[in-house]
């Protein structure tokens, strides 16, 4: 079985860092043209710079546009009017008790995590469509299905993300372009580190350390016991985004390690 995605173009939201960088990377090196998007140049000029190390062929192009804005995303679609793969992953989390999250955090949450992703579908879908081939695909998280007691503005949004892509494919039955979702376990990146930072200076445990204790302690139903690889997320996204998924739409497929303790979703 081979990913082969020449030709295809792949617009990645948030994909300067982390599990965006990671899918970037695994499209780039198979073959895709990837558009990494990210608010500051620098940043996305150094995203371009870490997969060209990787991957020296890979066909890159920069946006620089905050896409958890109306503003924003025109910009992208004034540079990028047109994509064959649209992998809708801008997300920001935080921890931070219920009774201390004011209604505008809930409302920058609901516009980064879940209206971003609304407006690039609804701009990129219909070229799909006219093209009859197209794959969507939108990062959830595990905390999208087991809501987090002290994430629930995030795990609120990520159940969003669900709902919209379950919706949107059934919305586009028989086009030929589908729909899915992802729902990635803890994951080692910038982000969670930075989460942990006060709990690795606390421990002395080195950053993958504290990942993987922060797995057994706050995931206990974790199957792999640790907080997952950014490659191995990306490895799912690069399948979903290629011909060989074409009977896989309307899905939320987990990549949580085993933290969802169901048979289903």
């Amino acid at each position: 079985m081979k990913i082969d995605l020449s030709g295809k173009l792949a617009i990645v939201s948030g994909s300067t860092a982390g599990i965006g960088l990671g899918i970037g990377k695994a499209l780039a090196l198979s073959g895709a043209t990837v558009v990494i998007i990210g608010r500051a140049a620098a940043k996305v000029d150094e995203a371009i710079a870490a997969i060209k190390r990787d991957v020296p062929d890979a066909q890159l192009r920069g946006v620089v546009a905050d896409l958890g804005t109306a503003d924003g995303a025109q910009r992208l679609f004034e540079a990028e009017p047109r994509a064959d793969i649209l992998v809708n992953n801008l997300g920001i989390f935080n921890e931070v008790d219920f009774f201390d999250t004011p209604d505008e955090e809930w409302t920058r949450f609901y516009e980064v995590n879940v209206i971003s992703g609304v407006r690039l579908s609804r701009h990129y879908v219909n070229d799909m469509v006219a093209n009859k081939w197209g794959r969507v695909i939108f990062v959830s998280s595990e905390s999208g299905v087991a809501i987090p007691a002290n994430m629930i503005n995030y795990g609120t949004t990520k159940a969003a993300n669900l709902a919209v892509s379950h919706g949107l494919a059934k919305r586009l039955a028989g086009t030929g372009v589908t729909v899915n979702a992802i729902l990635p376990g803890p994951t080692f990146t910038d982000g969670v580190e930075e989460m942990l930072k006060d709990a690795i200076a606390e421990s002395g445990r080195s950053a993958r350390e504290e990942a993987d204790h922060f797995v057994r302690r706050a995931r206990p139903s974790s199957i792999i016991q640790r907080a997952a690889e950014v490659d191995e997320v990306a490895n799912l996204v690069a399948y979903l985004a290629s011909p060989l998924s074409s009977a896989t739409t309307g899905a939320a497929l987990r990549v949580d390690g085993g933290v969802v303790d169901s048979l289903a979703i």
